[in-house]
């Protein structure tokens, strides 16, 4: 949840390099202002979440954590929402962790609080598929907030990497566990062990990463174009197919297949299915209903 280029007096030198985007008025949840994100919809059923805290690379500490909640809260209710995409700048996806706002805290502190706990809101509250667009630095905390999304793409010059080791603690919001699930025991311990970081590319030869991209314009809008491509589908069969794939995380083969099994046949209950299979009959484009 650390990372180092978040401490470095050298941060303030570099100015925010968010990628430009034209923005198109399709979600009326990218009417709220933030003061550490810029949400927009630059396409239709896609809503594109961006960390602006440029002089800290993107550091995550509580504020931009309550922001980046709160959009995704409102982003999950609107019905004009598809899917969503969380990126960063050219520079930094995050950094990794303010280690300003943690370096001071005691046991009682952090475990009576349930510090950080909030940062895995994304996991759990967020029923629509979330892609990371990982571009620059994605170190600690930010590494993990880019593992947290359903899908990562990423540029093959990325810098990822969970360094917390280096600074005597180890993961914490999730980074040792889902590293390991996507990567193997022997690589994450690894990893984990010394703190070494890894790039883009070996992200993506490893399994962590989705997509590779040359370069951080062609990952966002990589990820821009599959999320509208998911936001086409049937909204009621795209949230129960993100179910049954985060589920196999959760359960053992035979679970998860009797898992999916079931809500399989669930769908057989829903307008989408009779219209989907009744186009595919009749060689037809599907109108989904959502419903």
């Amino acid at each position: 949840m650390s990372g180092v280029g978040a401490v470095r007096p050298m941060v303030c030198r570099f100015v925010n390099t968010a990628l430009p985007r034209v923005v198109r008025p399709y979600s009326s949840a990218t009417s709220h202002t933030y003061e550490h994100l810029k949400v927009s919809a630059p396409k239709p059923g896609v809503a594109l979440i961006t960390l602006h805290r440029p002089r800290a690379l993107n550091a995550l500490f509580t504020p931009l954590l309550v922001e980046l909640n709160s959009a995704l809260h409102n982003l999950n209710t609107d019905a004009s929402i598809g899917a969503i995409v969380l990126t960063g700048s050219e520079k930094a996806f995050a950094a990794g962790a303010d280690i300003k706002e943690m370096k001071d805290k005691t046991f009682s502190d952090a475990y009576g609080t349930d510090f950080i706990e909030m940062w895995s809101d994304m996991t759990t509250a967020v029923k629509k598929p979330v892609i990371s667009a990982v571009n620059g630095y994605a170190l600690g905390g930010g590494c993990e907030l880019a593992m947290m999304a359903d899908i990562m793409y990423v540029s093959a010059g990325a810098t990822l990497g969970q360094p917390e080791i280096k600074l005597g603690t180890i993961p914490g919001a999730g980074g040792s566990q889902r590293l390991t699930r996507a990567v193997g025991k022997a690589k994450a311990m690894e990893l984990v062990l010394t703190g070494d970081s890894f790039s883009g590319k070996e992200a993506a030869d490893w399994g962590l990463a989705a997509k590779v991209f040359d370069t951080p314009e062609q990952c966002v809008e990589g990820a821009l174009s599959t999320a509208e491509k998911i936001a086409s589908m049937s909204r009621i069969a795209v949230k129960a197919a993100k179910e049954v794939v985060n589920k196999s995380q959760d359960l053992g083969i035979r679970e998860g297949v009797d898992f999916e099994r079931r809500v399989f046949h669930s769908l057989f209950g829903s307008k989408d299915q009779k219209i989907g299979m009744a186009a595919f009959a009749e060689k037809k484009k599907p109108q989904w209903s959502n419903e």
